[in-house]
């Protein structure tokens, strides 16, 4: 996985291109994301950054959400081990992070804790990204809408039963057992999904108001958390 930023959904709109064709468009706000840890293959077993994305109040936040991002936050623990002589980590001393996650690296990085990322840093000659996010959640529906089923036919003699699935199992198929095949595709909860929308095109970036313009629709509510890396999809 490449580095990335955190952002948030603004909503979609439309824009001319460097062609001046249309294109659809999704708004993100993306940054500045201040580095709070980083982790390495000698302490931690892999290569990663962790990222934090608006500031909490500190009112709001609890004692380890302001332990987690600031070295000056005193405890009985703290000065117990500054006693014994062990170096403590070192904290990006900024507020409290309202969001916190983690993009893992094939290969350890000179990065630093504290330090800010920008819009520009990370996708200046970035051409295709990937957004994560979670999806909309839906609750629970039926198969027709949840796996686009066609449904029964709606005739005479079906009844009640335009909108069913259908037969769930087959003793032929499952050698007489006659149960369910397994991932069968059923009625249940729809949405509300890790969602990543693969190799979607730059558009613009305007790194004055931290906003990335990508083509296509993106996962999940307005005001939603999202994660913008560069595009695995292409070598």
């Amino acid at each position: 996985m490449a580095l990335g930023l955190l952002g948030l959904k603004v909503g979609m709109t439309q824009v001319y291109d460097d062609k001046g064709v249309l294109a659809p468009v999704t708004v993100l706000q993306i940054g500045p994301c201040p580095i709070l840890q980083v982790r390495n293959q000698e302490k931690d077993g892999y290569d990663a950054v962790q990222l934090g994305f608006e500031d909490k109040p500190r009112r709001a936040a609890t004692r380890p959400e302001r332990g987690h991002v600031s070295g000056e936050l005193e405890s009985k623990r703290r000065r117990a081990r500054t006693a014994a002589g062990i170096t403590l980590p070192a904290k990006a001393n900024v507020e409290p992070q309202r969001y916190i996650r983690e993009f893992r690296l094939e290969a350890p990085t000179d990065l630093t804790v504290g330090k800010q990322l920008t819009l520009l840093e990370i996708f200046e000659k970035v051409t295709d990204v990937d957004v994560i996010s979670k999806s909309k959640g839906r609750g629970f529906t039926g198969p027709m809408k949840r796996h686009n089923f066609g449904g029964l036919r709606g005739s005479h003699g079906v009844k009640k039963g335009n909108r069913q699935h259908g037969s769930i199992a087959s003793n032929a198929s499952n050698r007489g057992s006659g149960r369910p095949k397994k991932g069968i595709r059923m009625a249940g909860q729809y949405g509300n999904t890790r969602v990543t929308a693969r190799n979607l095109t730059v558009v613009r970036i305007d790194a004055e108001n931290h906003l990335l313009l990508v083509k296509g629709a993106v996962p999940g509510p307005n005001g939603g958390l999202v994660m913008v890396r560069p595009t695995s999809k292409k070598g």
